[in-house]
C-alpha cells in the first residue's frame, strides 16, 4: 500500500505539470486541525486538497474537522478529498475550476 506521502509527493509533481508556475503549500497540521493538506494557488485562482493513500470508506478515516473544512472551502472556491482512486476526477475538477473565466459576450 502506497504512503500518503508518497501519494502526496506524486500528486504535487503532476500539479506542478498541469498547471506551470503554480505555488503548492504544505499546510501545518499542528495550526488547525482538519484544514486540509495542500493549498494551490494558481492565478487569482486557489484550491485546498486533502490527500488519501486510500479510498476513506468511513468517517473514522478522517480526522476532526476534515470533512466540515472540505465543504467549507469548496463552497469558497475549490476543495476536494483526494486519493489515487480518484485523482484524474479531482484533477478534470480542478482544471475546469482554474479555467479562465469566459467573458459576457455583447450583442
Amino acid at each position: 500500500m502506497t504512503l500518503e506521502s508518497t501519494f502526496q509527493a506524486k500528486l504535487v509533481k503532476r500539479l506542478n505539470a498541469m498547471f506551470p508556475n503554480c505555488e503548492v503549500w504544505k499546510t501545518d497540521t499542528g495550526y488547525r486541525q482538519g484544514i486540509p493538506d495542500l493549498i494551490v494557488l494558481y492565478g487569482n485562482k486557489w484550491a485546498a486538497l486533502e490527500c488519501k493513500r486510500k479510498r476513506p470508506t468511513k468517517e473514522s478515516d478522517f480526522e476532526p474537522n476534515q470533512e466540515w473544512y472540505i465543504e467549507k472551502l469548496d463552497r469558497m472556491s475549490f476543495s476536494a478529498c483526494i486519493y489515487p482512486e480518484n485523482m484524474e476526477e479531482v484533477l478534470d475538477d480542478l482544471q475546469s475550476a482554474f479555467a479562465p473565466r469566459r467573458g459576457a459576450r455583447l450583442p
